[in-house]
């Protein structure tokens, strides 16, 4: 029976990586575009003056898609509590 819980614990593993993976690299790809985006602003003399940062930071997409990911580690978690708990 405690074969189960290590099943739940793949299952939870293999879907945060899946869910959370994407948003990660998106949000840090856009990051460095425009980290980027500024220094080349900075460069050719056109930045802006003020000092605020193009960042925008996450997108309502990302935030919750890192957040199942963060329940489907917890849930993972348990499931890994469980196993120990039942063997």
């Amino acid at each position: 029976m405690g074969w189960l819980w290590l099943v739940g614990v793949l299952a939870a593993g293999a879907g945060c990586y899946l869910v959370g993976w994407p948003a990660w690299t998106g949000y840090r790809a856009r990051e460095a575009r425009d980290l980027n985006t500024e220094r080349y602003l900075a460069w050719r003399g056109r930045a802006d003056r003020t000092g605020t940062s193009m960042s925008e930071g996450m997108t309502a997409d990302e935030r919750r898609r890192l957040l199942t990911a963060g329940a489907l580690a917890i849930a993972g978690l348990v499931c890994l509590v469980a196993f120990f708990v039942s063997t």
